[in-house]
């Protein structure tokens, strides 16, 4: 009889509609944010993305060493370029001690009970260490002295040491850590809200670097650099702080520590623990061997200016950020990771296909699409096999399975950047003498074969993921030699 008086009615019925638009608001934030549900168990989002914090300063040093410094080294302080590529190429050359970091987290001795935090402690360490001795490596380049001249290249060089050492070490314990956090249900979103929290601290790391050294001068480096010390030091702090649960019966110190190797056998005879290493080493070779070949592409053979190829990285770090929003999604419905970094190698072929026919068709526009599809690709195949590894990491090899990807992963990142561009300069070299006629003799040819070389290693990549895809019900068996079943259909 209430609601037939108009007041009780009109005021009944705005807290229905009240609480149906709290529900609803309520509601948006999982159906909609990528990585609502990556929460899980006593990992909390809140807590899941101040861990994440630690992905940052990697892509700060990222964004310091391979841009920034790479860039003063050889311009404004005149260093040989072999040298300073030499520093660059330090992290990856320290690629193979991740397995060894997750092995040896996975087995650490401690009587406080923690097994990552020790390793996530001396990673930022090290990556503070490297930060802080860069400026007077600079300042010893830069300003006259007695001294010999390789004390200033010397100083530099171990900064990088310091500052790849630590990225690797922060990295795998940090991931390592997430696995031991998260359940096996929230796994997947957890890998694609860390790689997306990298991929955001190398955006923000660039922009916020680019504005600081606007008017450049030595000071204002060194500045910078020390900044970014400090930074990194309280960002890693603040995402290791009260994350890792003490656990003395896994540190204890009468625990037998079973020798390297011994687990690194159990782990390879672990069902297609290999095939996936061999996948993902091919799969990272073949999106690769573009990093130092798409903006000479853009600006030799589609005459593209300065301003123009540089927004090509935008280009390639929106599509991966794309492709980790949607992978967060995808694999939260359930998707098999493996057929999600299937379907990023197929839309890598693609990609580059695109990009080969930008130039017969002198169009910016395919090019910068076969870009971006690039970077899609990429991310998805990059999720999807992380996704994989994590869910393959269980009891003691959850660090070294880890560990392995990295190793893989940046080993092979290494080898596909040398490659491309040796490639690039060996088919000039032949195509230029004329012998396989006038048409291979101009400077696209050289371009296109290797892009070419990365279509079929992306295809060899789907011939190594196929017997790895699940089917609804159905047990993978593994099999020996090579089928006709896993190749492509």
């Amino acid at each position: 009889w209430v609601l037939h008086i108009p007041w009780h009615r009109d005021r009944a019925y705005m807290i229905i509609s009240r609480r149906r638009f709290i529900a609803s608001i309520q509601g948006v934030g999982f159906q909609w944010m990528p990585f609502a549900d990556a929460a899980g168990g006593d990992l909390t989002l809140r807590r899941l993305w101040r861990l994440a914090l630690f992905q940052v300063p990697v892509g700060m040093a990222v964004v310091l060493l391979n841009g920034t410094l790479n860039r003063v080294m050889v311009v404004e302080l005149g260093q040989p370029a072999w040298a300073v590529s030499l520093m660059v190429a330090i992290p990856l050359l320290l690629a193979p001690m991740r397995a060894l970091i997750g092995f040896r987290s996975d087995h650490h001795k401690s009587f406080l009970g923690w097994r990552r935090v020790p390793y996530l402690w001396f990673g930022t360490l090290m990556q503070f260490g490297g930060l802080a001795i860069m400026p007077f490596a600079l300042i010893v380049m830069t300003e006259p002295h007695n001294g010999p001249e390789f004390v200033g290249p010397l100083a530099a060089m171990l900064a990088f040491l310091l500052v790849g050492g630590g990225m690797h070490t922060t990295q795998t314990a940090g991931l390592a850590l997430a696995t031991d956090l998260a359940t096996e249900e929230t796994r997947p979103r957890v890998v694609a809200a860390l790689y997306v929290m990298s991929l955001v601290g190398m955006i923000i790391a660039s922009l916020g670097f680019a504005v600081m050294l606007r008017d450049f001068d030595y000071v204002r480096l060194i500045k910078v650099l020390q900044g970014a010390a400090m930074l990194s030091a309280a960002l890693n702090l603040i995402a290791l702080w009260k994350q890792e649960p003490r656990r003395p019966e896994l540190t204890r110190h009468d625990r037998v520590t079973p020798a390297f190797m011994t687990v690194w056998r159990s782990f390879a005879e672990q069902p297609n623990a290999k095939r996936l290493l061999v996948a993902l080493g091919l799969g990272t070779l073949g999106f690769a061997m573009q990093d130092i070949l798409l903006e000479p592409y853009g600006a030799t053979i589609l005459g593209l200016s300065v301003s123009q190829t540089t927004g090509l990285t935008a280009l390639l770090s929106g599509g991966m950020l794309v492709a980790f929003l949607f992978s967060a999604r995808a694999l939260s419905r359930g998707i098999d990771p493996i057929r999600l970094a299937a379907y990023g190698t197929l839309l890598g072929v693609f990609a580059f296909a695109a990009v080969i026919l930008a130039a017969p068709l002198q169009s910016a526009l395919v090019f910068c699409v076969g870009t971006a599809f690039i970077g899609l690709g990429a991310g998805l195949f990059s999720v999807g096999t992380l996704t994989s590894a994590m869910l393959a990491a269980k009891g003691e090899f959850t660090g070294l399975a880890l560990g392995a990807w990295g190793t893989v992963q940046i080993a092979a990142t290494g080898i596909a950047v040398f490659a491309g561009g040796g490639l690039r300069d060996l088919f000039s070299l032949v195509f230029e003498r004329g012998d396989f006629g006038i048409a291979l003799s101009e400077a696209v040819a050289a371009y296109g074969a290797v892009y070419h070389i990365e279509i079929l290693i992306l295809f060899a990549t789907l011939i190594a993921l196929g017997p790895l895809v699940r089917k609804p019900g159905e047990q993978v068996q593994t099999q020996s030699g090579l089928q006709l079943a896993e190749f492509p259909t």
